[in-house]
């Protein structure tokens, strides 16, 4: 079997460190490399070069060759398409179509920054005769990002992308479960003739060292975090001593509603997918169903019996509609949840579970779960489990469903599923989300801003809203006079 070793990239080399991580493959828990862990000695030297980069290279004043560069990566990523989806599909265990995805929804979010840092501007103003005023927006310098596991790249490219089109240089840090991917992502990026640098650099670690470095420096005016509640709400604590910028896009808990008028056959696949994909270890995963009394026992059998007949395999075979969960740690914590929230009354129309025997059972697989609850109070119902675990609840009325999706700390992203147009628009207005998608699921879009309300996040990503995170704007004002008229006292 082939084995890789990963490296941390630094002001344009690939360097490793004496103290070494190893990867494993999530389906089978076989080693399948090593690399670099010593994220706060890397993280200085990345913070280093960002910094150098910024000061001394023409990246932060020369936005055509931001441009330039951004479109030469997305090039170079659908050169590399076939082996970002091999090593996704070996390290984080996505099944092939949805490592694809993700491999593919990278280029034409670089295209899209590159055509933003070519329109990106400021403005220029009168505001008295004979005074002039420009607004500029400059780039704040090093931006930060922290990428999650789950979705390595896109979830990467989603955070520096903008960072890089607005003119700042960037620290990446990857976490140790995507170290391979994080160094393949690395060699991809660093392809471009025209990158200076140190403009962009990414290192790994198992721990938190080098992320909390970024956090507290004061050389990283920035950060865009992808993660955990909790993780957010404590960088942002420590952040606040030096009034750090931070983009968050926190956990989410998203309510599917399904009205007596939806569209069952085209419905079902769709909230399935909507669990499962990721082997719902996805911020906007379907994790809330709240279907009305009508047609409750209808939806509830029937996507029982897809969630039973779910395929959990590895990526390496085709037929898997499931890939494994990240580790095995993390399929002990979902299934705790699950036997908690049975303990505390929800009822198991689904039990799933990890599979404990035949030839999957040295990975980390978990069957989907589908629990019928009735008390929201239940942490299954407020709290991301970051599984493929979906609870089902009934309602009555249209109030009914809105007061129940909104009974949340969390408020991402939510579906509606409705024939009838004045009703989705009502509750899509009603619902404390970021996003809503009608009669679909996780519709995102390049040039449409993603985010969250409450505990859901700060800031947006996608969308030109998306560059707020990494500038700042300037006044400068100047007392030209009025031409023609000599004795006109300026600003008078």
């Amino acid at each position: 079997m082939t084995t890789y070793s990963a490296k941390n990239w630094i002001n344009g080399a690939f360097v490793s460190s004496a103290s070494l991580g190893i990867s494993i493959n999530p389906a089978t828990y076989e080693r399948i490399g090593e690399y670099p862990d010593d994220g706060g000695a890397a993280a200085g030297s990345a913070i280093e070069a960002a910094s150098r980069a910024f000061r001394s290279t023409a990246w932060a004043h020369d936005a055509e060759l931001r441009a330039k560069v951004l479109d030469q990566m997305a090039l170079a990523i659908e050169r590399n398409r076939d082996l970002l989806i091999d090593i996704l599909s070996l390290e984080n265990g996505k099944v092939r179509g949805e490592a694809a995805l993700e491999a593919d929804g990278a280029p034409s979010k670089l295209r899209y920054w590159a055509a933003m840092a070519r329109t990106e501007a400021g403005r220029a103003m009168q505001p008295r005769p004979g005074s002039l005023s420009i607004v500029l927006r400059q780039p704040m310098g090093v931006a930060g990002v922290i990428v999650p596991w789950n979705s390595p790249i896109i979830l990467a490219v989603r955070s520096f992308a903008p960072a890089l089109a607005a003119g700042c240089t960037v620290v990446i840090k990857m976490p140790g479960q995507a170290a391979q991917i994080a160094s393949v992502l690395a060699e991809t990026l660093a392809e471009p003739s025209d990158l200076p640098n140190g403009v962009i650099n990414i290192f790994v670690e198992s721990g938190s060292d080098g992320a909390a470095l970024l956090v507290e420096s004061a050389d990283v005016p920035t950060i865009s975090f992808t993660g955990s509640t909790k993780t957010g709400v404590a960088i942002s604590a420590v952040g606040a001593r030096r009034m750090k910028r931070f983009g968050l896009e926190l956990g989410g808990k998203a309510p599917m509603i399904v009205f007596d008028d939806a569209d069952m056959e085209p419905m079902l696949p769709v909230l399935e997918k909507a669990l499962t994909v990721f082997a719902g270890q996805f911020c906007m995963t379907g994790s809330r169903l709240l279907v009305q009394e009508v047609v409750y026992d209808t939806v509830r059998d029937r996507l029982a019996g897809r969630l039973r007949n779910v395929r959990v395999g590895p990526a390496s075979d085709p037929k898997s509609n499931m890939g494994p969960l990240i580790d095995k740690p993390n399929v002990e914590r979902v299934d705790k949840i699950v036997q908690d929230a049975v303990n505390a009354g929800a009822k198991a129309i689904v039990r799933g579970g990890p599979i404990t025997d035949g030839p999957l059972a040295n990975g980390a697989f978990f069957r989907p779960a589908l629990l019928e609850v009735s008390d929201t109070s239940l942490p299954i119902v407020q709290q991301e489990t970051f599984g493929p675990v979906l609870t089902i609840q009934r309602f009555c009325e249209e109030t009914d469903a809105i007061a129940l999706a909104n009974d949340s700390e969390y408020g991402l992203s939510a579906s509606v599923w409705t024939r009838d147009l004045d009703r989705a628009l009502r509750v899509a207005q009603a619902l404390e989300v970021g996003s809503v998608f009608v009669n679909d699921w996780a519709k995102v879009y390049d040039s449409t801003e993603e985010g969250g309300f409450m505990l859901s996040g700060l800031g947006r990503l996608n969308g030109a809203a998306a560059l707020d995170d990494f500038i700042e704007y300037k006044h400068v004002a100047l007392k030209p006079g009025r031409s023609g008229n000599p004795h006109q006292v300026s600003g008078k």
